[in-house]
């Protein structure tokens, strides 16, 4: 589904809903809930968090990511539903979950994670 403009990014508002079945079409103006506005990913966290009943390190356990990684995923959720504001300090969480999770995976050594993590300002 579209959520945004593809013009000027504004939200789109749905007006009609058809059943497949049936064919039946309700028209209207349906509000839109925050969890539709998620991507698939921040989805697939929010059932996994529920499921692990919001036991963050259960979380990385099943993920096989570190623990900081998930708290800057979970971070990047609540922004996501607008539970909270972006970070203004340039995104140090989210990059620094990216950096921790490129070394986990070996795609990066030690010495340049800890590099990048100096260069984005990450703590």
């Amino acid at each position: 589904m579209i959520l945004r403009c593809p013009v000027c990014q504004g939200p789109l508002e749905v007006l009609r809903s058809r059943c497949e079945r049936c064919d039946v079409t309700v028209e209207g103006h349906f509000r839109m809930l925050e969890f539709n506005l998620l991507t698939a990913e921040h989805l697939e966290l929010l059932r996994l968090f529920v499921r692990s009943r919001g036991n963050l390190k259960e979380v990385g356990r099943v993920l096989a990511v570190s623990y900081p990684t998930v708290r800057a995923r979970f971070e990047e959720l609540l922004v996501a539903l607008g539970y909270e504001a972006a970070p203004t300090d340039g995104g140090g969480a989210p990059q620094r979950g990216a950096i921790l999770d490129a070394l986990g995976r070996g795609e990066i050594t030690p010495q340049e994670a800890a590099a990048r993590l100096r260069a984005s300002g990450a703590r």
